[in-house]
């Protein structure tokens, strides 16, 4: 009887290694989890198909900061799908903007075997710790969008030309309101500045490129700021917050501006930033139209496109995340097959350690004349989105 039992049993273990073997060979890619969107078909293209298969078996540690805002969003899911199609196994992680999470989360990822790094911080200084521990066990680190500071522990950077964005807002205000001519024939503005967070390196290189252009117009009197906070000391605005700058701006409109001066430029980093600076001036009783000041923005976020074409906020900084996406994918491949990537910044983004070879992407302003061909005719929304 036991022989028999035993007889059994070795012919339902060797059937069930026969069908693992068969399983494991026909998995060409990973499926993807609730959040991703890759397909598993087969490749066709042979040299696809082997380019697959030399990445699979590799993970990839996403760290995200929040999925407060939609680019972010937006930002992971498009990383986590181009990664996965190359065949690696992607872990994507969401801190919510809390530092200790971030923290522990990529201590996490390091603990589970990632082969390699992709991070847009919280607040860079906060991770340096851990990013060490990282390169302790040889993981490369990619910094996305937000240079990781004060560390050697980082291979690249990919992201936008951060002051090229500031000096695209700049720009933008300097053209719509013939800053140019405002001093001979008479017009003068008020301005007040909303900048990015202390935390985020990028934000100093946007506030960089704004008063590069806009600061021989606040020197002439052509731009005149009633509350006297133009530094980034006084400017900034801790983690991109939607509520901090509503709050400053209350206090500003009702501390400067409530004896008959009027706001007529809001310099705004950020989209999110921009939501709270419109909420405060309806509340001090501006309204949409006339007289309704120039709001910048930056991530063409879909609401503010909306805002765009209400007429609520005049422009924003379109950041392609497709492409920033692919460009740190292509980062990833190369430090995992040994080769260097595509870069053409070597000399912009020191980070108090080392100058991180980088590739900056072009941010593209967008308004209500050109956000049809530049947001929806690309692709990035759906001309039903913007109803």
């Amino acid at each position: 009887m036991k022989k028999a039992i035993k007889k059994v049993l070795g012919v339902m273990l060797a059937a069930t290694m026969i069908f693992s073997l068969a399983g494991c060979k026909s998995q060409d890619a990973p499926t993807t989890d609730t959040s991703g969107t890759a397909e598993t078909k087969q490749e066709t293209d042979t040299a696809d198909t082997a380019e697959k298969t030399e990445s699979n078996g590799k993970k990839v540690g996403v760290a995200m900061p929040t999925q407060s805002s939609q680019r972010w969003i937006q930002d992971g899911a498009n990383m986590k799908s181009q990664l996965e199609a190359l065949g690696y196994e992607v872990d994507l992680q969401y801190a919510e903007d809390d530092v200790q999470a971030q923290v522990a989360q990529i201590e996490n990822l390091i603990n589970n075997g990632a082969n390699c790094l992709v991070v847009a911080a919280v607040d860079s200084s906060a991770l340096v710790n851990v990013l060490g521990e990282a390169k302790a066990n040889g993981i490369p680190v990619i910094a996305y969008d937000r240079l990781l500071m004060d560390t050697d522990a980082v291979s690249y950077y990919a992201t936008f030309d951060n002051e090229g964005v500031g000096v695209a807002i700049a720009t933008y205000i300097e053209e719509k309101m013939q800053l140019a001519t405002a001093k001979d024939e008479g017009r003068t503005y008020n301005i007040e500045f909303f900048m990015g967070s202390p935390d985020d390196n990028n934000a100093v290189f946007l506030d960089n490129g704004i008063h590069k252009v806009l600061d021989k117009y606040l020197e002439s009197g052509v731009l005149k700021c009633q509350s006297g906070q133009t530094t980034f000391d006084k400017t900034n605005t801790l983690r991109w917050s939607q509520e901090t700058a509503q709050k400053r701006c209350e206090d500003i409109l009702s501390g400067y501006y409530a004896d008959g001066e009027h706001l007529d430029i809001v310099a705004s980093a950020f989209d999110g930033l921009s939501y709270g600076v419109a909420a405060a001036l309806t509340g001090a009783g501006y309204a949409p139209g006339e007289g309704w000041p120039l709001i910048t923005g930056q991530d063409a976020e879909l609401m503010a496109t909306k805002n765009i074409i209400a007429g609520t906020q005049a422009m924003s900084i379109f950041k392609d995340t497709r492409v920033l996406a692919e460009k740190a994918v292509t980062m990833v491949q190369a430090v995992l097959e040994g080769k260097t990537p595509e870069i053409n910044d070597e000399t912009t983004y020191n980070n108090n350690v080392i100058t991180v070879p980088s590739y900056l992407c072009t941010p593209v302003p967008v308004d209500k004349d050109n956000y049809e061909k530049e947001l929806v005719d690309s692709g990035y929304y759906k001309a039903e989105d913007l109803k």
